[in-house]
């Protein structure tokens, strides 16, 4: 079991910054990969980010050049800096662990953000 809790969201003009960060309950050394979803009104989830137990990262093409992935290791936090934010960046952002293999298995309770235009 991983209990994932999420931190950081809000309200932002665009173009502006935050930084969203997702505590595991348990050493996230142990957990394969992490990472986050989001998924806006009336929009299937979709994944935004990734990052591997070794450090590897993937970004979604939508985010990429504007989005870092990170973690530290000694604080079991998992973060995801957003910068130069757009209004379709809008929408409700979950943390993700997939334990073993490469889907999650574990999520959190998820974090608003909203981009003002």
């Amino acid at each position: 079991q991983v209990q994932l809790v999420e931190s950081g969201g809000g309200l932002v003009q665009t173009g502006g910054s935050l930084r969203l960060s997702c505590i595991a309950s348990r050493s996230i050394l142990s957990i394969n990969s992490m990472g986050w979803y989001r998924q806006a009104p009336g929009k299937q989830r979709e994944s935004v980010a990734a990052i591997t137990r070794g450090g590897i990262t993937t970004y979604a093409t939508s985010v990429k050049g504007r989005f870092t992935i990170s973690r530290d290791n000694a604080k079991n936090t998992v973060y995801l800096q957003m910068n130069s934010l757009k209004p379709e960046d809008t929408a409700v952002y979950y943390c993700n662990a997939a334990v073993a293999g490469w889907s999650p298995d574990y999520w959190g309770q998820g974090t608003q953000v909203t981009v003002s235009s």
